[in-house]
């Protein structure tokens, strides 16, 4: 008796070891055989699940083993392994368990598991919980993306499991983001989703908005009249308005089954043919039945047989809009969760409209920087010389092309800007002092002739610069410091490069005054421009001073072309892009004044993106209008903003 004792204490006692042992790789998958073997997107879940939940490290080897088809299963007692192809094309199978191979099989002894798109997209979000802890940082990143691409309930315990251990500061910002996000969707405690919603509210985030936007979601509920259904009531609506239309409210009746759907004429003809006999339709013949009323009443006869539907008449619509209440309900059960969700909405949407102002204040402040590169060397054969030089588009194009020819010899990036910038001042420079030389010079005090003349040589630069490059755009490359943007928030923000020429154009801004305040050339240009004959009288020789003049102005176009490059797609035709919007920026500021100048392209500029702000779909549109209004504006301004004294002004 006492052996037989023993011998059942002992069968007890291992049954009870053998269950509290530690389950192995392979027995988690052999107990999800089955639906692995399937391999169905449908009912894997389950499989997954099990595999990621285990809490065993080597879970991750299978799944990433399984999600690139790298799992097979050996066919004589269906275990499964990882494996590799080798040079004779047998299999070397190695063991989840404990990574060592086990041995080379012929393929016909194992079975691939070859799971379809679907499967390896869960086994990818299954991956997360473990990619989330991965010694690797950038591996870390890569589950942070998944889970904000495809966020999942099941996926907010493994994340903030994983953020105590975080070290890297930047993941850990993301880490305590994304957490909050979910926290607003997915926890089950309705007081930590308002705290989190709460923390965030005026948040400029797209993340954050979007996460909002299902919770805020509503559906609309018909009920009957002096009845309020259940759920989290966002309004009451009222048929007619602007939330529901008539037509609408009745719509959402029919399909409630709470009243007849309105015929069509043609559904209503249908009914009628349906219930001709012996050329008559409910006792009226078919040749009476010419007008509309006559079909009605023939409809009605039907109906009142019960043959047809019932015919509905706008009084029919109204009653029944009178007898039932529309409602407009959150799917979001929780009030409170709503009602923090619509004050933190509220909140952005301010700060969003307040950033969506200062983004349209630096694409204005942007394009006035451009213009003004632009205008700045017009501001001085324009504006100090009184030439119209219609060529002054081409100088800029002449720029952008030695800015090209520069790269395709230096090709760092950085380097080739610094040589192209100086080169294309001094190739558009001596171009200018050509064209002063050879054309301008006979023609001053002749606009039009200069106009006709000017017109004619940026005709030629142009079919010269098709001959040279083709008609195909160039690239003129930008240096990789002056790739993407500088971004502020998630509505602000504003390119390098545009910032550069901000900063390039405040530089020659600074230039310009310098040489006409602070150098001999400016000071004799200045004389000039006051009084020729007097300046002439003091020793200034006013011939030499325009030809310098010019080519500054030219030269300086020049260095427009580079910077404008960087952006613009550089063409024999890219100069008469610049060419309006130049001159309109030199006569809106005040012709032969700087300070006016700047004035005009950040008048010019504010206006445009401000009506491409208003009229987004069109922009010829903004063109339009800001030709209008600078004509309007020269009507009560016509020296400009800043109106210059002098030659130029007109005396």
């Amino acid at each position: 008796m006492k052996t037989m004792l023993l011998t059942v204490l002992s069968a007890l006692f291992l049954c009870h070891g053998g269950t509290a042992q530690a389950q192995t790789v392979q027995d988690i998958l052999q107990s999800q055989r089955a639906l692995i073997e399937q391999s169905s997107r449908r009912t894997i879940g389950p499989a997954i699940d099990a595999i990621a939940d285990s809490g065993l490290a080597q879970m991750q080897s299978v799944l990433e083993a399984w999600q690139a088809k790298d799992m097979w299963q050996r066919l004589e007692d269906g275990y499964f392994f990882a494996a590799d192809k080798t040079a004779d094309g047998s299999y070397e199978l190695t063991d989840f368990e404990t990574g060592a191979v086990i041995g080379t099989y012929p393929k016909d002894a194992l079975e691939q598991i070859k799971p379809n798109s679907g499967i390896r997209a869960m086994i990818a979000t299954a991956l997360v919980r473990f990619q989330l802890s991965d010694p690797d940082m950038a591996r870390r990143g890569e589950a942070l993306d998944s889970i904000a691409r495809n966020p999942e309930a099941g996926l907010l315990g493994p994340l903030r499991a994983a953020i105590p251990s975080e070290k890297d500061p930047t993941l850990l910002a993301r880490k305590l983001r994304l957490e909050r996000l979910m926290t607003m969707s997915y926890d089950n405690d309705t007081a930590a989703r308002v705290a989190a919603i709460t923390a965030m509210a005026g948040d400029l985030g797209v993340d954050f908005r979007a996460t909002l936007n299902p919770i805020l979601t509503t559906r609309i509920v018909v009920a009957d009249a002096g009845v309020t259904p259940e759920g989290n009531i966002a309004a009451t609506l009222v048929p007619g308005e602007a939330a529901l239309s008539r037509d609408a409210a009745y719509a959402l009746l029919v399909e409630a089954n709470k009243a007849q759907p309105v015929l069509t004429p043609d559904a209503r003809d249908a009914g009628l043919e349906a219930h001709i006999e012996s050329g008559r339709i409910a006792g009226t013949p078919i040749a009476k039945l010419d007008t509309e009323t006559a079909r009605d009443a023939a409809y009605g006869a039907l109906a009142a047989k019960g043959l047809v539907p019932v015919l509905v008449h706008p009084a029919d619509i109204d009653a029944s809009l009178a007898n039932h209440q529309f409602f407009s309900i959150y799917h979001e059960p929780s009030q409170q969760v709503t009602e923090a969700a619509e004050a933190a909405l509220a909140k952005s949407q301010s700060r969003v409209v307040a950033s969506q102002a200062i983004d349209l204040g630096l694409d204005a402040l942007s394009l006035a920087s451009i213009y003004f590169l632009a205008a700045i060397g017009l501001a001085i054969t324009f504006g100090v010389m009184g030439v119209i030089n219609m060529a002054h588009g081409e100088f800029i194009m002449m720029g952008a092309y030695t800015g090209y020819v520069v790269q395709q010899f230096v090709p760092n990036h950085t380097a080739s800007i610094l040589v192209a910038v100086p080169l294309a001042f001094a190739v558009t420079f001596a171009a200018g002092v050509a064209l002063e030389r050879l054309v301008i010079r006979w023609l001053y005090h002749r606009p039009l002739e200069t106009l006709l003349a000017t017109f004619g040589v940026s005709i030629a630069l142009q079919q010269l610069a098709k001959n040279i490059f083709g008609t195909q755009a160039r690239p003129l490359t930008a240096p990789s410091w002056l790739d993407g943007a500088w971004v502020i928030n998630d509505v602000v923000s504003i390119s390098y490069i545009r910032i550069a020429i901000f900063v390039l154009a405040l530089m020659f801004m600074g230039l310009f005054v310098f040489i006409m305040k602070r150098t001999r050339l400016g000071l004799e240009t200045r004389a000039v421009t006051q009084n020729p004959r007097m300046a002439a009288g003091m020793g200034i020789n006013p011939d030499r001073v325009n030809m310098l003049t010019f080519g500054l102005g030219s030269g300086i176009a020049g260095i427009a072309g580079v910077a404008i490059g960087l952006f613009a797609k550089v063409t024999s035709e890219m100069g008469g892009d610049y060419i309006v919007q130049s001159f309109m920026t030199v006569v809106v500021g005040g012709v032969g004044n700087i300070w006016g100048t700047l004035a005009g392209a950040l008048m010019i500029g504010g206006f445009q993106k401000g009506v491409e702000w208003l009229n987004p779909s069109n922009t010829l549109a903004a063109q339009t209008y800001m030709i209008v209004f600078i004509i309007i504006f020269i009507q009560f301004r016509p020296r400009g903003i800043i109106a210059l004294r002098g030659r130029a002004a007109g005396d």
